[in-house]
């Protein structure tokens, strides 16, 4: 094996055959639970490895990831298991199949499923081991550890009950129906304006609403343009009247122009009259210097005293 990793075989259990295996000290591994209403996070540092984590996405189900603290694993495909504890040696490891691997800091990410079933065998006794070939052509192993496992889980499981309904991603863009001829927002509507309204009130770094109203074909273009325009007011008389600032809603409205779907059925019809609502994150313009101070400084010989 080459010089630079046989510091590392000091420190590490070696598997058979010029491998490394990275894995905390029992006495040493513990459970760490962080997190906000966004994300919540669960993890154990790997001695001389990096750190394994569960991360649990508001509005998702829980994955698992890698994050390397110096070590490259090279791109390619990890084996993720569930492996059997020794102190139970009639049950075999659970293989949960391959995992992509990146150079990143984060260097490989799991299903939601993989991780269900990891967080399931860490309750049981099981430790989550990635088996990797590098880019050198070493055998790789990282083991995290089951201890006190159930303690922090129930910790992750409390800071999940805090976190927000949705993510970004989900509230990123949502469709509002409307019934035919109408303009009112129905209960369905009023129930996702709200959950948009609540993630709005948790990122204030997200400062900008685009409503565009749509129709389907039922009538005249006049009275469905109309229709649009009305059905789109509606949602933005909603937003305002629930703390959002006129000036960062932008409204348009397309009458029957733009369906989503031929307007052949009732059906269809129905999936057509709606207003789509996109949030998104834009820079706030640079305020202007301050006219006043300007013209002061300006009527003074080379502009200053």
């Amino acid at each position: 094996m080459r010089q630079p990793f046989i510091f590392l075989l000091t420190l590490c259990a070696s598997l058979p055959v010029s491998g490394l295996t990275f894995q905390t000290r029992l006495e040493s591994a513990e459970w760490k639970v962080e997190g906000d209403q966004f994300e919540c996070r669960l993890s154990q540092h790997v001695t001389n490895f990096g750190v394994g984590e569960f991360v649990w996405r508001a509005g998702e189900r829980p994955t698992f990831r890698l994050k390397p603290e110096q070590t490259r694993l090279g791109r390619g495909y990890a084996s993720l298991l569930a492996a059997a504890p020794a102190w139970r040696p009639g049950q075999g490891d659970i293989d949960l199949g391959q995992v992509a691997v990146s150079n990143g800091d984060v260097a490989l990410r799991s299903s939601q499923q993989q991780a269900g079933r990891l967080l399931s065998g860490l309750l049981q006794g099981r430790s989550p081991e990635v088996r990797h070939r590098t880019s050198d052509g070493d055998d790789l192993l990282v083991r995290l550890l089951p201890v006190s496992f159930a303690a922090g889980y129930a910790q992750f499981r409390t800071c999940s009950a805090k976190m927000l309904p949705v993510n970004f991603d989900q509230a990123r863009l949502s469709q509002l129906g409307f019934s035919a001829g109408g303009t009112e927002l129905d209960s369905a509507a009023r129930s996702r304006l709200d959950v948009i309204l609540r993630y709005m009130k948790a990122d204030p770094s997200v400062n900008r609403i685009q409503l565009d109203g749509h129709s389907d074909n039922s009538s005249n273009r006049l009275t469905n343009r109309d229709l649009s325009r009305r059905r789109a007011l509606a949602v933005m008389e909603y937003l305002k009247a629930n703390g959002v600032p006129e000036e960062q809603i932008t409204l348009r409205f397309h009458g029957e122009r733009y369906p989503l779907v031929a307007n052949n059925s009732a059906a269809n019809r129905a999936r057509n009259r709606r207003v789509t609502l996109q949030i998104s994150r834009e820079p706030e313009p640079a305020k202007p210097a301050d006219a006043a101070s300007t013209g002061d400084l300006a009527a003074l010989p080379g502009g200053r005293e």
